[in-house]
């Protein structure tokens, strides 16, 4: 299967008292379908991942695959610092039908190149799953290598890399070392434009929680040669991209869907806490900038 496009890494909604509001969820699954992305990616770092218990991961995913009934992939996140919780949480996404997985490279422990690289072939032999890696430093303390890329792209199962390593000549090396068909996916949603034009064939994007159409539209034109358009399109979405990531993700994009009305409240857990004043006054300049489709 080949994962290209706009891929929004939705949140997950809860309700007052802390557990998945499943209502709510519903309803932004089937607004992101109708708005026309091309995939869905939850229980990733938008999604609070970190947070949510094993079954609560089954539950959102069991619950998105059955909303969405095939319309588009799915690729649900399994990641984990612990290649046998990795194994777990992505056989139980392909039991309940997902497309594909997103693995964040393994944190805290600080695997070597070595390491991370028996990490994902080991999850790809044990569950049969296409897997899409994920780089983002930041959040893990260590990085996936260019050349540890290109090893992985040459482990059956291993189809893809969410790169969010916020450095373009790496990214440059990494597609220069991937065999053909293995695709690289903008995770940082203000490069996607320039990862774009150097190979990559999509994003995973947390702005698209919130701009559905406005994001795919940016994938969409790039991908059929507009890239006149893609660049229109990126402009007109750079002033929010930049205010959604004020604040950690999911901070900003949760307040975001509550303002729009399409979340009851942007109720977070724990350690993440509501979003600051001054945060939610350029959130809502930059919604109000936004043109509405």
């Amino acid at each position: 299967m080949t994962f290209e496009g706009t891929y929004t890494a939705i949140v997950t909604p809860f309700r007052a008292d802390g557990a998945v509001d499943v209502d709510a969820l519903t309803d932004l699954v089937e607004w992101q379908v109708e708005s026309g992305v091309d995939g869905l990616v939850p229980c990733g770092s938008t999604g609070e991942s970190a947070t949510l218990s094993h079954a609560e991961h089954v539950q959102v995913v069991r619950r998105v695959v059955e909303v969405v009934r095939g319309r588009i992939p799915i690729i649900a996140g399994t990641g984990s610092n612990s290649t046998l919780e990795a194994v777990e949480l992505t056989r139980e996404a392909r039991a309940v039908g997902a497309d594909g997985a997103l693995l964040i490279s393994p944190y805290y422990n600080k695997p070597t190149q070595e390491g991370i690289f028996h990490h994902y072939r080991t999850i790809a032999e044990e569950t049969g799953l296409p897997l899409i890696a994920y780089n983002i430093p930041g959040r893990t303390a260590s990085r996936i290598e260019p050349e540890t890329t290109g090893r992985l792209s040459r482990v059956p199962g291993v189809v893809g890399l969410k790169e969010a390593g916020g450095d373009l000549g790496l990214t440059s090396r990494t597609l220069a070392l991937v065999e053909s068909g293995f695709m690289v996916l903008s995770g940082d949603d203000s490069l996607t434009l320039p990862m774009l034009a150097i190979g990559a064939r999509g994003v995973i994007s947390t702005t698209a929680n919130v701009a559905p159409r406005e994001m795919a539209e940016i994938t969409r034109r790039f991908l059929q040669g507009d890239a006149e358009g893609a660049r229109a399109a990126h402009f007109q979405l750079l002033p929010l991209m930049e205010a959604l990531f004020l604040e950690p993700n999911p901070i900003p994009v949760k307040t975001a869907l509550a303002i729009l009305g399409r979340i009851p409240d942007p109720v977070l857990r724990l350690p993440l806490t509501p979003i600051q004043k001054v945060t939610r006054d350029r959130l809502e300049a930059a919604l109000t900038e936004l043109p509405r489709k």
